[in-house]
């Protein structure tokens, strides 16, 4: 019995030399990737400029973060949300259609297939650069900035709208057919009870995001809480940055927990 243990384990291919491989190849990438973020590359005035944002924080501009004027830090935090939120509800109703349509389960593969390279190619521009194409046809302001969140959004719900959908149990719907249920009564019964759960728990985890992608929109003056961040930050004034530093904190963390909450009453 040993005997063939033995003549099995050595018949058994050793992987040592791909180990040894692998293991040599990342030390390379990281000791590669190391000097992007070299000491030396730090600038001269660089420390200051941390401890300037490390002291606004800590002692933030109080009349900044408790005005209620246009701009105030609540205002400006109160757009921010809203370009997120329109922006996921209209990116959602948009991706409902292309999600069905790049599903190779309910279409031919072959339109599936041209769906899908539509879809990748919406994915492959970032926020940034959609704020940046928009603001030159809509002018600065939070139209732009819902514009973008809409097409950032479309980008990730129709592919996971997309794994819902060819998830689905299909033998329900022959159920329906063997009952001569209409269209609307399969859609109604069959289908919505299914992908809804799944589609809400999506598009709340992209809200979440979009408040994230919201302020970054801000720096290309696209509306929101970012483009009074990059101001103060270039005029030195860490009292003001820190003020807005902490109400977007405290923002993300609200949602988060509300978002996270909803999403696990729709899965659970």
């Amino acid at each position: 019995m040993e005997d063939r243990i033995a003549v099995q384990l050595n018949k058994y291919p050793s992987k040592a030399l791909e180990k040894m491989s692998t293991f040599v190849l990342i030390v390379a990438l990281v000791i590669w990737s190391m000097q992007v973020g070299a000491i030396g590359a730090i600038k001269e005035d660089g420390l200051n400029i941390a401890k300037g944002i490390i002291t606004g924080i800590l002692q933030p501009d109080g009349a900044l973060l408790f005005n209620l004027t246009m701009q105030g830090v609540p205002y400006l935090l109160l757009e921010t949300v809203c370009i997120a939120f329109l922006g996921t509800i209209v990116g959602g109703m948009l991706a409902v259609p292309l999600a069905f349509l790049s599903a190779s389960n309910v279409v031919p593969k072959g339109v599936a297939f041209i769906v899908r390279m539509l879809i990748m190619a919406i994915r492959t521009i970032p926020a940034f650069v959609y704020g940046l194409m928009f603001i030159r046809v809509t002018g600065p302001g939070p139209f732009a900035g819902l514009l973008s969140m809409s097409f950032i959004s479309i980008g990730m719900l129709c592919k996971l709208y997309k794994e819902a959908i060819e998830d689905m149990d299909t033998h329900i719907l022959e159920s329906f057919d063997a009952l001569g249920c209409t269209t609307f009564e399969k859609i109604r019964y069959g289908i919505l009870p299914q992908l809804l759960p799944s589609f809400l728990s999506t598009l709340i985890y992209r809200f979440d995001m979009n408040i994230r992608d919201a302020a970054i929109l801000g720096l290309v003056a696209a509306g929101g809480i970012g483009a009074p961040l990059i101001f103060a930050m270039s005029s030195y004034r860490w009292h003001e940055a820190g003020a807005i530093i902490i109400g977007l904190a405290v923002l993300i963390i609200i949602i988060e927990f509300f978002s996270t909450k909803l999403r696990n009453k729709l899965v659970g």
